[in-house]
């Protein structure tokens, strides 16, 4: 799950002053964060401290989450958080839980680098109409029904679904875990949404929009998703000049 694919550079931080910068941002202010683990399992936390000089941070947690057992077996984690409209991205391990008197805190690896993405300002494309990409998913309120849904557009954050009229309403706030997205020949892959919002098309559409955000995308993923917007974005500019 290393950060170093090829095609992230202008959304990296790097220097040891811009991430000391970052954590100390989160940290100030509390934001929430979440702990994604390779097999799915999440903890929520916040930053407690972050020692550059030792290399270590820590998380406030819940000790008697379920999840953070597992998640202190594995080689290391993902860290997703947001300062406005930024969405922060970065990797740990070497995860130890330490009881305090006060508190419990997750030890923790200092970041190597950090992702920065623009959650709103991020650009959004239509995949190409000769192109018919899908998002396999499961029904959030119903397990058991699998569904294709065509892509409606997409950004490095997140995307939107058609959901047709005959097919029951998802509920926001639900997470459709594994979903398998296939935008072309060249671009498929596996990532879990949290939906959003739900909104009305025009009368003739007989469907709604699901609009989707990216969770626990990993780098080989994201990588691909960039350089498909890349492309798609050249296509599109060519075809305006033409």
């Amino acid at each position: 799950m290393a950060l170093d694919a090829h095609g992230l550079d202008e959304f990296r931080i790097g220097t040891p002053r811009e991430i000391a910068a970052v954590l100390r941002q989160l940290s100030d202010a509390s934001a929430p964060l979440n702990l994604n683990a390779r097999d799915g399992s999440v903890v929520d936390a916040t930053l407690w401290s972050s020692d550059a000089q030792r290399g270590t941070i820590g998380f406030n947690v819940d000790p008697q989450d379920p999840a953070l057992s597992a998640m202190q077996q594995g080689a290391e984690v993902v860290v997703v958080g947001y300062l406005d409209n930024v969405k922060l991205q970065f990797e740990v391990g070497r995860l130890m839980l330490v009881h305090g008197r006060d508190a419990s805190v997750l030890s923790c690896s200092y970041p190597r680098e950090v992702l920065r993405f623009q959650r709103r300002s991020a650009y959004r494309v239509r995949p190409p109409m000769r192109s018919t990409p899908v998002a396999r998913v499961r029904h959030t309120d119903i397990a058991e029904m699998q569904l294709a849904l065509r892509v409606v557009d997409l950004s490095i954050g997140g995307c939107a679904l058609f959901l047709p009229d005959d097919v029951p309403v998802m509920q926001v706030g639900g997470v459709l875990n594994q979903v398998e997205i296939e935008l072309d020949a060249d671009t498929r892959f596996q990532v879990d949404l949290l939906l959003q919002h739900v909104t009305s098309l025009n009368v003739d559409a007989n469907g709604v929009r699901l609009g989707c955000e990216f969770l626990r995308i990993a780098p080989t993923a994201l990588r691909a998703l960039q350089r498909f917007i890349d492309q798609t974005q050249k296509r599109g500019k060519l075809l305006s000049v033409g």
